[in-house]
């Protein structure tokens, strides 16, 4: 019996070496925690409270913290040390 080769196809180094957006990347719950040196509590209070969106997501039903989310966090945080 003949042995098939199987062709790979040549991968392009733009896509190889492309970097996520930093408006398209999500962070989690302990990512944010430590960016804005809060705790998990006071994070999930806020979103329960509606001071930030829901964050979506992923397929083990863990938040991901958009761009988004994290513009709201600052936010609050700015309003709170400013008073």
């Amino acid at each position: 019996m003949k042995a098939v080769e199987v062709k790979k196809k040549p991968s392009s180094a733009r896509h190889r070496n492309r970097k996520p957006s930093p408006h398209l990347r999500q962070f989690s719950t302990l990512e944010v925690c430590h960016l804005f040196d809060i705790s998990k509590a006071t994070l999930f209070r806020w979103e329960r409270e509606g001071l930030i969106s829901t964050p979506p997501r992923d397929w083990r039903n863990w938040r991901l913290y958009t761009a988004t989310n994290l513009e709201e966090i600052k936010r609050i945080i700015r309003r709170r040390t400013s008073n």
